[in-house]
């Protein structure tokens, strides 16, 4: 069988590609396997000096604490320069500040007062409170007009309450020394009569109601504003005669057994709430009427 040229070449080009194709496989196939042995030797760790070894074995540096570390020319340096800068540190050109509103006043309060006092805020309170003042005569007498009482005072203002609960003894005592210092040289009468108008007084709702409380009223105000002269003058109040305090005491102890039982005195009328000695002349008995006069005392009623 013969072939025409055209024929016999295409076949000749078909096993030319034939070959090249086989050797383009083989070529890819040894230079893959080459390729990944030079990568793998390219990645296996070189063998370190023993030096370097060496440096790497120690551990890493660590800082000094505060306060151990070497003091040196350059640390010192460094130091002064920066407290030199703080302090030369111009307040003046620093940028300008708002303006101070009752916002910005409250605000820098609630900042300021988280951890303790406002020092600022302090120290303005200090100048616009008062100076401590000191004790003087003026403040001394201010104190006792305000309301001091000694303790004598306060002794018979116990007593005053101890007969409010029914203690009747004491109101009885208080009632003996107004008669007898108010009236122990009258007659029995008279002595009566006194005790009459301090139990008025107690009765009448313009006074203490215990005979305590109206014998003692006002007597830690001074001399002229007690109601009875013998417990504001500052004089010892001991009975010094023994009978007439004995008798001061029997005629208190009657007239009380009377008040606290709700009896009517019939020494004076009840209306009866002042008096003084005739050898007085008090402006308010010119207001009051004169009711009786016993011994050397005259008896009045408000009109």
């Amino acid at each position: 069988m013969t072939h025409s040229g055209p024929t016999i070449a295409l076949r000749a080009v078909s096993r030319a590609l034939a070959v090249c194709a086989a050797m383009l496989v083989l070529a890819i196939t040894f230079g893959v396997a080459h390729a990944e042995t030079t990568q793998v030797a390219d990645i296996m760790p070189v063998q370190l000096p023993p030096d370097l070894v060496q440096v790497r074995s120690q551990p890493a540096m660590v800082a000094p604490a505060p306060g151990e570390q070497a003091l040196t020319p350059e640390l010192l340096a460094n130091y002064v320069a920066r407290q030199k800068a703080l302090h030369d540190f111009n307040v003046d050109a620093a940028e300008p500040q708002a303006e101070l509103t009752q916002d910005v006043l409250m605000g820098y309060i609630a900042r300021a007062s988280f951890g303790g006092d406002n020092g600022a805020l302090s120290a303005i309170d200090s100048f616009t409170k008062p100076a401590e003042p000191t004790l003087n005569p003026t403040l001394l007498a201010r104190y006792i007009d305000a309301g001091f009482e000694p303790t004598a005072e306060r002794v018979k203002k116990r007593n005053l309450a101890l007969a409010a609960t029914g203690a009747g003894q004491t109101e009885s005592d208080c009632l003996a020394q107004a008669i007898y210092h108010e009236a122990r040289g009258e007659s029995e009468a008279g002595q009566y009569a006194v005790a009459n108008v301090i139990v008025n007084r107690a009765l009448s709702g313009k006074f203490p109601s215990t005979l305590c409380g109206v014998i003692y009223q006002n007597a830690n105000k001074g001399y002229h504003r007690c109601q009875f002269t013998f417990a504001c003058d500052g004089k010892d109040d001991a009975p010094g005669e023994r009978a007439a305090w004995n008798r001061s005491k029997a005629i208190a102890k009657a007239v009380y057994a009377e008040f606290a039982t709700g009896q009517q005195m019939d020494t004076l009328p009840r209306s009866v709430l002042y008096y003084h000695t005739r050898s007085s002349n008090p402006s308010w008995s010119n207001t009051y009427t004169q009711v009786a006069q016993i011994g050397s005392h005259l008896f009045y009623a408000p009109n």
